[in-house]
């Protein structure tokens, strides 16, 4: 598993914030189709190819009426876990606006820095975020999140979401409460017609949940399994790459942050490592 440092600076004409240069590097993209568009951008300002393919499609939970009615009750905190939390909650909530700041409405609290981009385009920027790694654990450690006895929380999630976050505050006696405003499922879509063309260029892949790596290890037929494996893989978290890790994938880079930036920097660290 590589770490995350930093890239040396490319020489070549390429953007400032690009940090290397993966021409003729073929890149699969498996992160659900609406959140694609950004990180395949990247990989083609890096003179890279991005081949998507979805392994996850993200649609409006079957308890989006019960989320809304949740939603619309008072609350001490919201904690958003995902960008697709906040786009689905948006879309149940009156003219699609999140509630004022304290004291007028609740804290607001995101997981990572794209939950909080996401809030912040919607006009409404976390009050609380983690400051040292973007994910339910770093979101715990915060001072805020210590002491929350008697205090109400809603987590704002995609359906059948870690219990972890919820269960730890819980423990620390706040009432916890879930909205679920979207569920994830697998794509249709069949990876054996996309085979021939993988073998012939694919180079790398990313996975940016343990859903997203699994449901790629389910698409592709297993005959091509030590394949798939063979192939370097950038992923978002520790928790991750140690799926990765015991799905037998031999070359894992983590991102050192859970955004797109973070991971074409672990994929440029993969090439850097790469025999030539």
């Amino acid at each position: 598993m590589t770490n995350p440092t930093r890239n040396p600076k490319p020489s070549g004409n390429l953007p400032d914030d690009i940090p290397c240069d993966l021409k003729g590097q073929t890149i699969l993209v498996t992160r659900p189709v609406e959140q694609a568009p950004h990180l395949c951008d990247l990989i083609q300002q890096a003179n890279g190819e991005a081949l998507l393919f979805p392994t996850v499609s993200i649609r409006p939970s079957t308890h989006a009426e019960k989320a809304k009615a949740r939603m619309a009750e008072p609350w001490d905190l919201l904690i958003f876990i995902s960008r697709n939390a906040v786009n689905f909650a948006l879309k149940l909530l009156p003219g699609s606006q999140l509630p004022p700041p304290p004291p007028a409405g609740p804290m607001i609290a995101a997981v990572g820095a794209a939950t909080a981009a996401a809030l912040g385009d919607a006009g409404r920027p976390p009050d609380l975020i983690p400051s040292a790694h973007f994910d339910s654990e770093g979101l715990l450690e915060l001072p805020e999140l210590t002491h929350v006895r008697g205090r109400r929380i809603l987590i704002v999630r995609g359906e059948g979401g870690r219990p972890m976050l919820g269960d730890t505050l819980a423990q620390r006696e706040a009432e916890i409460v879930y909205a679920e405003v979207y569920c994830r499922g697998l794509p249709e879509q069949d990876a054996t017609e996309q085979l021939p063309r993988w073998h012939e260029t694919l180079n790398l892949l990313t996975a940016t949940s343990d859903e997203v790596l699994n449901n790629l290890h389910r698409l592709v037929p297993e005959s091509e399994h030590p394949w798939l494996r063979s192939l370097p893989l950038a992923v978002y978290s520790n928790r991750t790459a140690a799926r990765a890790m015991e799905l037998g994938f031999r070359t894992v880079a983590v991102a050192s942050e859970s955004s797109d930036p973070a991971l074409l920097d672990a994929l440029c660290r993969l090439v850097q490592r790469a025999p030539r």
